[in-house]
């Protein structure tokens, strides 16, 4: 180790080992060539610290060429040389600066590393020993650092450059307490850059688009164990946002970009904000990358001016769909999207699915039909219109129902929490069931509400924490012999609780899921609206276990349901993460549909099963498998589910 010169404060450079600030004192490498080629293994003594020893390992030039081609006895020796630097800087740089390293080197395979048989790896006459071991000959090097006391910053302080000649001028608290660092806590170079990082991103916050923070000098006092620290910050004028300017867009119009965008011209600047808007523009699904720099110089206001670079993504796309479970038999189908239709972020989406394949709840063949138009911004920002046309024919054993619909609604976020929807739909129908057809005019005003603190932008996502709650109320209309009105009253929220909390896993990987779901029909009996307006249970929507819609009451003799105007159910699932790409779940779900209005009254049915998940880039492929605890007569014995994503 280098001696102090009776320095009591040495000035030190710094350098940086995986990203981690040291003092560094260097070695010339000793580059010699020798005649014949020399094998050996490296062994590295814990020093205790995991996190240490990990830093140390991937410091050493000895692991990391080791098994490379063997090396001439000069250059192993040059190469262990070498190391003493690299090691002693992986142990300054976790705040040892006084530690010891010793590197051994002794023939492979020797009992005793003893005088003779080993040799020190800072002994000037290393290379000569080398060249005595017999040729074919490995040898053994072993590393023992050990850690010393571990320093801790002494005074942290911090100047400004003034620039007008005046000399440095101290900070105040607030610029200090954005370092995050002080006297006292270990001298952990990561820290104490992260510290100056952590200073420059505070500053340009508040509006220094020009602020600097050097590389922090740094003493080291080895009498107090201690290393003074001083950061040198060029903060420079507050300025605002000055000219956006926009690049990239063919098809795209500006001017809705210029509408859409959350900061403007004057606006402070503030790093954050400007990153906020750029993932708000990302995230329309128009564009695949967008990047937004500064564009100086500083303009003589005082402003800093903004470039914008988009990228727009392919305009059409072509999905192939399809989903498979016992009750519902398979489904398959094919979507055509072409988004940004109109140059505003529109999007077109025509979807044709053949449904019915096969299923206990099926009596044939169907299909599902229809385009979506989303227009985003509508009216105001946050605010989506969304129109549907759709054409179903669905032959299930509650009725066969074939019919054209037409809504159209607002969504609207209120927040990053809450969205609010208001709808207006009209539907066409011809419905048979029991032998009795009948055709139905129905108008309806869904409004509904949503909460989701889970933090996901994808829905498919499986969520690991929060809760998601929603509600519709649907005021309705039939028009069929006469004018009948009722109203269709929803809710259902989930929760997610990860283990990790109780400290029996790792995040994410063990989570209990609850989910409530509860229904009522105001206003009409079950036999005075339409079949496909009551309320159901059954399937992976509500009760695993029992077929869609096999839970409540039905026509006597039959597996027909005839449906109910109140429903409940709830779901308890544990999923369990193994591996990197595959999971499991187990889970019990319970529901009942009643005659009545209100709630949580009928026949409960109770189902239990299991599952296995495989994790993919766009969310995890589901297979379940559960069967009833009390099958109803000609109820099913078991269900299977596969589709992609959570069941809720």
């Amino acid at each position: 180790m280098a001696a102090w010169n009776g320095d009591p404060a040495r000035r030190s450079g710094l350098a940086v080992v995986g990203g981690v600030l040291a003092v560094a004192l260097c070695w010339p490498a000793d580059t010699v060539l020798g005649a014949d080629p020399q094998t050996y293994t490296t062994t590295v003594t814990p020093t205790g610290q995991a996190e240490l020893d990990a830093a140390i390992s991937a410091s050493s030039s000895l692991l990391s060429l080791q098994k490379t081609h063997a090396v001439s006895p000069f250059a192993l020796a040059g190469r262990i040389r070498n190391d003493y630097d690299r090691l002693r800087t992986a142990l300054e740089s976790y705040g040892y600066y006084a530690p010891a390293i010793r590197i051994t080197v002794r023939p492979q395979g020797a009992k005793n590393a003893v005088a003779a048989a080993s040799m020190d790896g800072t002994d000037p006459r290393l290379p000569e020993w080398l060249l005595a071991i017999p040729k074919g000959q490995a040898v053994q090097v072993t590393i023992t650092p050990t850690r010393g006391e571990i320093f801790r910053l002494g005074r942290v302080t911090l100047v400004r450059a003034s620039g007008d000649g005046t000399g440095p001028v101290v900070l105040n608290a607030l610029e200090s307490k954005a370092l995050g660092v002080k006297a006292g806590q270990p001298a952990v170079a990561s820290d104490v850059l992260t510290a100056g990082a952590n200073l420059q991103s505070q500053l340009k916050e508040e509006g220094h688009a020009l602020a600097q923070v050097d590389t922090p000098k740094a003493w080291l006092r080895p009498v107090t164990h201690t290393l003074d620290v001083e950061y040198t910050v060029r903060s420079g004028p507050v300025v605002t946002i000055g000219a956006i300017s926009l690049s990239g867009m063919t098809r795209t119009h500006p001017a809705y970009i210029a509408r859409r965008m959350t900061i403007h011209p004057n606006d402070l600047y503030q790093p954050s904000r400007i990153e906020s808007a750029r993932q708000d523009l990302a995230g329309l699904g128009v564009f695949s990358d967008v990047q937004v720099n500064d564009a100086p110089p500083l303009t003589a206001g005082r402003q800093m001016p903004l470039s914008m670079a988009f990228k727009e993504g392919k305009v059409r796309m072509v999905a192939v769909q399809g989903g498979y479970s016992t009750d519902l038999g398979g489904r398959a189908g094919v979507s055509w999207t072409h988004r940004n239709i109109f140059g505003n972020a529109e999007r077109l989406r025509l979807t044709a699915l053949v449904t019915g394949l096969g299923g206990s709840a099926q009596q044939g063949l169907g299909y599902d039909v229809y385009a979506d138009l989303m227009k985003p911004d509508f009216g105001s920002r946050d605010q989506n219109l969304s129109v549907r046309v759709e054409g179903i024919r669905q032959l299930l054993y509650s009725y066969r129902q074939t019919a054209l619909l037409v809504r159209a609604g607002v969504v609207r976020k209120l927040g990053q929490r809450w969205t609010v929807s208001f709808e207006g739909q009209a539907e066409q129908e011809h419905i048979d069931q029991m032998g009795i057809s009948n055709d139905y005019t129905i108008v309806s005003l869904p409004l509904g509400t949503t909460y989701d603190s889970t933090g996901l932008d994808n829905p498919i996502d499986p969520a690991t924490h929060g809760v998601r709650v929603a509600a519709s109320v649907t005021p309705s209309a039939s028009l069929i012999n006469g004018m009948s009105f009722f109203t269709i009253m929803q809710a259902n929220a989930s929760t997610y609780f990860d283990l990790t909390h109780l400290g029996i896993s790792r995040p994410g990987r063990s989570v209990i899921a609850v989910r409530g779901i509860v229904g009522s029909v105001q206003g009409a009996s079950t036999f005075d609206i339409p079949p496909d307006q009551r309320l159901y249970a059954g399937g992976s929507a509500t009760v695993r276990g029992f077929r869609y819609q096999g839970v409540g009451p039905q026509f006597d003799g039959s597996k027909y349901a005839i449906g109910g105007t109140s429903m409940d159910a709830g779901s308890v699932e544990f999923r369990q993460r193994l591996f990197r790409s595959f999971g499991g779940a187990l889970f019990a779900d319970a529901g009942q549909v009643g005659t009545g209005s209100r709630p949580f009254q009928g026949t409960l049915r109770v189902g239990a099963g299991a599952g296995v998940r495989y994790y993919t880039p766009i969310g995890p492929v589901r297979v379940d498998i559960a069967v009833p605890l009390n099958r109803p007569k000609r109820g099913d014995t078991w269900g299977l589910y596969l589709g992609l994503g959570e069941t809720f």
